[in-house]
């Protein structure tokens, strides 16, 4: 279901919207949909990343448990030679 939402755009705003519409051949109504959805799906996906360092952070904090930098050093270095190993516990 859609439902049509009001956008106040300044006068440079719009005149560049209308022009990439134009380039793209695309109206500016799907340009606005586009970029209303990918900044949604980053911002949306940053917020995700953040939400599981917080946890992994509490983890730590709980547990104390954590990878050695001699550990990431020496996994990071088989990848750099591209030797896939799994990730060190």
């Amino acid at each position: 279901m859609s439902q049509t939402r009001g956008v106040k755009l300044d006068d440079t705003i719009q005149q560049r919207l209308t022009a990439l519409a134009r380039i793209r051949d695309r109206s500016p109504h799907w340009l606005m949909c586009k970029a209303i959805e990918t900044f949604l799906e980053r911002e949306e996906k940053y917020e995700r990343e953040k939400r599981e360092d917080m946890e992994r952070w509490e983890r730590y904090q709980l547990t104390g448990e954590a990878v050695s930098h001699e550990k990431a050093a020496e996994w990071l270095e088989n990848l750099a030679q591209g030797k896939v190993i799994s990730c060190p516990k």
